[in-house]
């Protein structure tokens, strides 16, 4: 399951950042970000850019999924997910492709 709510998601990247041993301020430095951005991502209480995101995971060595998912993914149905796709437009498929490329580029690293 996704998780969509920022707070889950700040809570998560707390939780990695003190079992990693790292500060704040060593994760916002590694991330490309201030300190005070950083805190405000893991209090939940601001959005962030998917370069963001994956700035985030590279600066604590892990992948999207280990912050936005609930638990482990239920087996995917190749045919289903087609069809899903199938039933999108134009715009909503460039949308997911190049989202779904980020993502792939972010775990093949």
């Amino acid at each position: 399951m996704v998780v969509q709510d920022l707070v889950t998601i700040g809570n998560k990247l707390y939780e990695i950042r003190k079992k990693r041993g790292l500060s704040r301020m060593e994760v916002a430095e590694k991330a490309g970000l201030s300190d005070r951005t950083y805190a405000d991502i893991e209090r939940g209480s601001v959005n962030m850019r998917i370069k963001t995101l994956l700035n985030i995971c590279e600066a604590l060595s892990i992948t999207p999924d280990d912050i936005l998912t609930e638990s482990q993914p239920e087996s995917l149905n190749k045919e289903d997910f087609l069809r899903r796709l199938d039933s999108c437009s134009a715009s909503e498929l460039e949308t997911t492709m190049k989202l779904l490329s980020i993502y792939l580029d972010s775990i093949q690293k």
